[in-house]
């Protein structure tokens, strides 16, 4: 993870997403994440997301 990528996550983390996944259903929930948890959320699954190993 990039010190772009932590940045990021930590301001909008949709983009952050984006740039690793692409547009696809991790962006979606992520995007649903941010919406409903006023933020929190998307900053967890994109912190998650982003420092799993693939």
């Amino acid at each position: 993870m990039t010190l772009l990528e932590i940045i990021l996550c930590i301001f909008i983390p949709p983009v952050a997403v984006f740039m690793r996944k692409g547009a696809g259903k991790d962006l979606f929930i992520n995007l649903v994440l941010w919406i409903l948890l006023l933020g929190v959320g998307g900053v967890i699954h994109a912190f998650w997301l982003l420092s799993r190993k693939e």
